[in-house]
This record gives C-alpha cells, structure tokens and sequence, in this order.
C-alpha cells in the first residue's frame, strides 16, 4: 500500500499526525507512506522513521491556487498510490489526491468535500474528543472504527528519532556544555502573551533551577526572542542562560530538545516536539484547552488552573498575559518539574 498523506501547515498538527504515521505501520509494515506538507516540515518528518518521503507544498497556507493544484495533482499521477489521507479539513487540501487520480481518497467530511474524497467520513466530535484520535481513525476502514473506544490502545503517541550524531554536532555548533544538564524554556505562543507565561515567572524559575547546577536554554522562532531576552535581563544568574530564539533552525532546534534534561513550555509546537522526543516536560496552559491537544507523553505533567475554553487574544495586565497563567508560580513549576525528575536534583547531571 503506497499512500499519500496530506499532510498539516501546524508544528503541533504535523506532530499529532506521526501517530497516524506509527498505527498505520503496525496494520501493515511494508505501507510506504509520502508526505506533502511545507517545506518546514521536512525537519520533522526526516525524523519519523515511517515516512519514507517528505514532498514539500509550494503553496501558502490559504493559498487556493487551483491551476497549480491541478498541476501538482496531475505531476504525482505516475507515482502508484493506491491511497490518499487528508488531514486538513479545508476543500483546497483534497484537490491534488482527486487531480492525481488517486483511487482511494479518505478524509474527514470537512468543507463539504463530496466527490474529491471517495472514502468519505462524517466525524462525531464527541465520539472522537481528541485531534490525535481524528487522525489515527482514518487508518482504518470507516464502518470498523466509530469512536475513539474502538481505537487500540495505549494509543501509539508521535516518537521523533533524533540521532546521537546530530545531537553532539547541535550542543557544538551552539558551545553548549557536555557535562552541564540542559534544561529548556520554550517561552513563546501564537496569538501573542495571553497563552505565554509571565517572562518573570520564567525568570525566577530559571534561577531555582540554576542553583540546582543547571543551564537553560530558550528554544523558539526569532519571533520570541524578545521574550527570551526579557528572561535573561531578570534572572540573578543570567550567565547561566542562553538565548537561541530565532539562532537557531527547526531541526537544530530539534535535536537540541532532544539533548535537554527537561522542557517547561507553554501551548506551543515546540511543546509537542519535546513531548514527542520523550523529554520530562511541564505544559503550561491558561485560556487555551488541554482537552483537544495535548501533549502526547507519558512523561508530561500539565499545570492549568482553570477549566473550559477560553477565547482570549490579550490577557489581564499590561503585558498582556492572561490572569490564569500569572496566577502560575514558579514554585508550582518546579516542584511538579523535580517530580519529573524523580524528586531529585542529583538526577539533574548530563549522561
């Protein structure tokens, strides 16, 4: 079964959908599986071992562009797939698997996609609570799967491969210590600081954790790197931080993650990246929900002092941050970080 996957334009989407990646996989091991998602992506999905081509989108997110859909659809009609899956639930996304010609196109109902999907689904949101259960449902016959209970479990959650070449070339490009454990902040959040936590509170945590001989390291797109300077400039230790926010490219950032001890992130991509690399992670969340996407590990410890779903742009205070999210303290985040950790700072030591 050779099957093109239409991959999504979000960090955390495109991570929710390895899962999708690793069931199909187990069904059949010999499924050779191709991904058409921005040229972005490539720095995620060389990391799935199940994807066995990355086939970058030239076009923009909301970019309908049907002439060079068409194209693209009738470029990929000598390449055998006996499948597509669309992710996306947007009309655009499920043109090129119908200009292909693929036989078989599955996907969520979504814009009213009848005839460009052939193997069509009308999704009951109660029956399937969470984005990765959406996913992984499409890897089954529809009339098989009716709800999230009929999905085996554990379900297998996204598992990113970074490879230990790769994570020694990153901590040199960047002068990182070998001996020093690395703990990341990953401080930044679309839609600005009402998902962000207080860069004091990253601040003052950054100094309990520094006294506990450790070196943070602020992970994020050039975008943050205000905020991460803003951390520095507060912390007692500043020395002991270093700000790679925009310094550094996905896959750098990825295979830095991979070197760190723990992550503390609030509701971001690079939350689900750490959770998907297996490092101990506390998710910081205040207006936006866990309940839909969360972060995907057994490791990960969520802190939210507040219940629903939250449609906030700007916080409560001058900064912009949201009141849940302040009312957060570092002493909560450390505490349920040393936890991650067994409970002991020794553990807190480079392997």
């Amino acid at each position: 079964m050779k099957t093109l996957i239409i991959g999504p334009s979000w960090v955390g989407d495109m991570m929710m959908s390895q899962s999708l990646y690793r069931v199909m996989k187990t069904i059949n091991p010999e499924a050779e599986i191709e991904v058409m998602a921005p040229a972005w992506c490539r720095a995620l999905l060389n990391k799935m071992p199940e994807v066995s081509k990355a086939i970058p989108m030239p076009l923009g997110h909301g970019q309908f562009a049907l002439k060079q859909r068409y194209q693209l659809g009738k470029s990929l009609r000598n390449d055998n797939y006996e499948q597509a899956i669309v992710l996306p639930n947007s009309f655009k996304s499920a043109l090129i698997p119908f200009f292909a010609s693929i036989p078989k196109r599955t996907g969520w109902k979504g814009e009213q996609r009848y005839g460009l999907l052939n193997d069509i689904r009308t999704l009951d949101k109660q029956a399937f609570p969470l984005m990765v259960e959406r996913y992984i449902a499409l890897a089954y016959p529809k009339d098989k799967v009716l709800s999230a209970n009929d999905l085996p479990k554990p379900l297998l959650y996204p598992k990113l491969v970074v490879e230990a070449q790769d994570a020694i070339k990153a901590k040199i490009e960047f002068n990182l210590p070998e001996q020093m454990p690395l703990i990341g902040f990953c401080p930044g959040a679309e839609f600005g600081p009402a998902k962000r936590w207080p860069d004091y509170h990253y601040a003052k945590l950054a100094d309990m954790l520094v006294e506990q001989e450790a070196k943070i390291v602020i992970f994020g797109s050039d975008k943050d790197k205000q905020v991460g300077d803003a951390i520095i400039s507060q912390m007692a230790f500043p020395e002991r931080c270093i700000n790679l926010a925009g310094s550094t490219s996905l896959e750098q950032a990825v295979n830095l993650i991979a070197c760190c001890k723990a992550i503390v992130s609030n509701d971001s991509g690079l939350m689900h990246i750490a959770a998907a690399l297996g490092r101990p992670l506390v998710a910081l969340y205040g207006p936006s929900s866990p309940d839909f996407t969360p972060p995907l590990s057994d490791k990960a410890e969520i802190i939210r002092l507040i219940s629903g779903y939250h449609k906030v742009r700007r916080g409560d205070d001058q900064a912009g941050y949201h009141q849940s999210l302040i009312d957060i303290k570092p002493e909560l985040v450390f505490e349920r970080l040393m936890k991650l950790l067994d409970n002991d700072a020794s553990h807190l030591v480079a392997e």
